[in-house]
């Protein structure tokens, strides 16, 4: 059995050049790589949810819940998931239904059967909820769900109002990890994206809040964005190591669909965003300045300088682990097949008056997809381990690959040393395509390859928000900072 390279081209391979790092490729094109489902009829959502949930899982299987909060008070430019305007109403009648739900679907055979090892609480703007709705959120998940002993919880928000009262609330919950949206912090950035308040007042609350030294404080940082040089990101990168916060994610900025930077770029309003290749060199900048500072590397994308940020849910969720997805918009997995929920307000909360589905898609996945999720954990963690490679057909899924991994090294974007697929500076910044060429070589072994339904993305099994898990990959997130 060989993978045959005669159906990949220069998008799976590479180019050949003295600098991978900016011109292996042409752009990214997709926040992180996916599989193909074969679509499954509407009239069957419900049926087939009852059907899996009905069945005890493994309990050593990883699972994780995403949780969707859709509002947000000010539209980001680069983001393309704005769903919702937050109003007290809205929110208070979404919480209402959305703790509904929790209660149903906690007490599903599934849910009860196995561990949960990773909650995430995304949007949209977890903490438009009010203080007292954040600690009941996190008091009913503890109460509801079976939680492994060192589950990570997080709550995805803004600093921007995010109140001593909030973040004591949100402890007594049982909140143990913070996630906010900066993206940068420079005040003219900001601005352009449409960002809340300046640089010294974020830089203020998340060195009040990472003093506290009372649960991980973690931010995410995008680059690439309109005005934001390589001066003005390595200040983002120092600004970070100055509030003390215990982790950063660095994530390139991909814009694409309705995203209102699009119609300012084209309009004159507002600079173009960054080329792949400005791209490129600010993420090397960022590899080495966490390296030159001894902040551990636990991703692509991920670093931590404290040993209890483990960015456990963006490890598993968006490779290997079922996902059990709450609330309108939010995605994941189960059993074998993705779902989505519906993402408009209105229709989520009438299927939770009327006791219908709340899933708007599905698909089931290919029953190789143990296989591809194995690979997207290597791309994701940087090593492509062979003994943690799902084999394929019975056979060794590292070997097949490596006419593949070979070519890539000749490239300069990994280095194989024997069982291990190490990827360069180069890979780590090209892993999605990197990824999905590995995925693309598989499917050339593959005969009878699933259909992909119509209006999903290959993007869906992941539950987060991350609402289609491509928000937090692309950080086309709305938490106003």
């Amino acid at each position: 059995m060989k993978i045959d390279l005669s159906q990949l081209n220069e998008s799976h391979f590479g180019v050949s050049t003295p600098d991978p790092l900016r011109f292996a490729f042409g752009k990214k094109t997709s926040p992180h790589a996916g599989g193909m489902g074969m679509s499954v009829p509407s009239e069957r959502y419900g049926e087939l949810f009852t059907d899996l949930t009905e069945q005890s899982t493994t309990r050593s299987n990883k699972r994780c819940l995403y949780i969707h909060v859709p509002f947000c008070r000010v539209r980001c430019t680069f983001c393309n998931f704005f769903q919702n305007a937050s109003s007290r109403k809205l929110v208070d009648d979404y919480f209402d239904a959305l703790m509904k739900e929790i209660e149903i679907k906690s007490q599903l055979e599934w849910t009860q059967s196995g561990l949960f090892h990773a909650v995430y609480i995304g949007g949209g703007t977890p903490t438009d909820l009010s203080p007292d709705q954040v600690e009941r959120l996190g008091k009913a998940i503890h109460a509801s769900f079976p939680l492994a002993t060192d589950c990570e919880i997080t709550l995805e928000g803004r600093t921007n109002r995010f109140s001593d009262e909030m973040f004591d609330k949100a402890l007594e919950g049982g909140f143990n990890r913070f996630s906010f949206g900066v993206q940068s912090f420079d005040t003219k950035v900001r601005r352009s994206a449409k960002r809340l308040d300046d640089r010294e007042v974020v830089m203020e609350r998340l060195s009040q809040l990472a003093a506290r030294d009372e649960a991980p404080i973690v931010i995410d940082l995008l680059y690439g964005l309109p005005y934001q040089t390589l001066d003005v990101f390595e200040q983002d990168l120092k600004d970070y190591m100055e509030t003390g916060a215990h982790g950063v994610d660095l994530y390139q900025l991909v814009v694409s669909g309705s995203a209102p930077m699009l119609n300012l770029v084209e309009k004159g309003r507002s600079e173009p965003p960054a080329s792949s290749a400005e791209k490129a060199a600010m993420y090397e900048m960022g590899v080495n300045f966490m390296n030159k500072h001894f902040v551990k590397q636990l991703s692509v994308n991920h670093w931590a300088r404290d040993n209890r940020e483990r960015s456990q849910y963006n490890s598993v969720a968006k490779t290997f682990a079922e996902v059990m997805p709450l609330g309108a918009g939010a995605g994941g997995n189960i059993g074998g097949y993705g779902m989505m929920h519906h993402r408009t307000l209105d229709a989520y909360m009438e299927a939770m008056r009327t006791g219908k589905t709340t899933i708007a898609m599905m698909s089931k996945q290919s029953r190789y997809e143990p296989v591809l999720a194995s690979l997207k954990a290597g791309f994701d963690s940087g090593v492509v381990r062979c003994s943690l490679l799902v084999d394929f057909e019975g056979e060794d899924t590292f070997d097949l690959l490596l006419p593949l991994f070979k070519i890539w090294q000749q490239n300069g974007l990994v280095e194989l040393h024997d069982d291990y697929l190490v990827l360069t500076v180069a890979g780590a910044f090209w892993c999605v395509t990197l990824a999905q060429g590995a995925i693309a070589a598989i499917n050339t072994l593959i005969k009878d390859k699933p259909v992909m339904p119509k209006g999903m993305t290959r993007d869906m099994k992941r539950g987060h928000g991350k609402t289609m898990p491509t928000h937090k990959d692309n950080k086309a997130n709305n938490n106003a900072a």
